[in-house]
């Protein structure tokens, strides 16, 4: 039984568990950096906070546009625009 050959076949299987362990690794890592970004938030949304609006001010906004939409209908019916 040749050494050198024997040698040379465990580097191999050596070389094909380090680049399994590897990519393992990086899998892993792309999960804790992923999760990090949760746990460093206090797993809280990340970005732009949503806006809550009040009814009351949602009821404001939308009798205002319907009276400038009646007022764009009043002076289109008029033929101003």
């Amino acid at each position: 039984m040749n050494i050198l050959a024997v040698l040379r076949q465990a580097e191999a299987k050596l070389k094909k568990q380090a680049n399994k362990a590897r990519q393992q690794l990086d899998a892993v890592r792309a999960a804790v950096k992923i999760l990090g970004r949760e746990a460093a938030s206090g797993g809280k949304r990340i970005g732009r906070k949503k806006w809550v609006m009040s009814a009351a001010a949602r009821a404001r906004i939308s009798k205002a546009t319907k009276a400038r939409w009646a007022k764009f209908r009043a002076e289109k019916k008029k033929g101003k625009r």
